[in-house]
């Protein structure tokens, strides 16, 4: 197998127009492998890494890709909790939108999962960061994107410090 630096070598040799080639091909093989279901390669990598630390860790209980197109469940652990996962990466610090969570005047809406799992990556889809949040928290420190009518988490400190770390580089 090549190393990572003959493959940049590679890479940095091509064409424009060999890129535009390329980067459909490795969607298709992503896919053909069972690496993604969507083309959000952003969203698939958080998924595929918050269930591969989740599985890896002991003391995590085990995770599995939830069936595709189920709204706001990426994960189910073993006890049938839900697990939703979003993926921010570097330099960002906010997640993708929680739509169907209840309205912006709705205190106490329907309960969509157990747990939100934040993985942070940085820019070369390497894990850096991945946060468990119970619903109570998430509850807490959500924010309503009026454009989108829907929730979203910022990543600050003091998320952070209130929540669950469960890997860190």
């Amino acid at each position: 197998m090549p190393k990572i630096e003959d493959l940049e070598r590679e890479i940095n040799n091509l064409s424009d127009e060999e890129m535009w080639t390329i980067y459909p091909y490795i969607g298709l093989k992503l896919k053909e492998r069972g690496l993604v279901r969507t083309r959000n390669i952003v969203g698939e990598r958080g998924e595929f890494l918050a269930i591969k630390i989740y599985n890896e860790v002991p003391s995590l209980p085990k995770l599995q890709a939830a069936p595709e197109g189920t709204q706001n469940v990426d994960a189910l652990s073993r006890k049938g909790e839900r697990y939703s996962v979003k993926t921010i990466s570097e330099p960002g610090n906010v997640t993708g939108v929680f739509y169907g969570c209840g309205d912006q005047d709705e205190q106490q809406p329907e309960k969509k999962f157990e747990y939100v799992i934040v993985v942070l990556i940085d820019k070369t889809y390497q894990p850096k960061k991945v946060i468990e949040i119970t619903w109570d928290q998430f509850l807490k420190f959500r924010k309503w994107q009026k454009r989108m009518r829907a929730w979203y988490l910022i990543l600050s400190q003091d998320l952070i410090s209130q929540t669950k770390t469960v890997f860190s580089t």
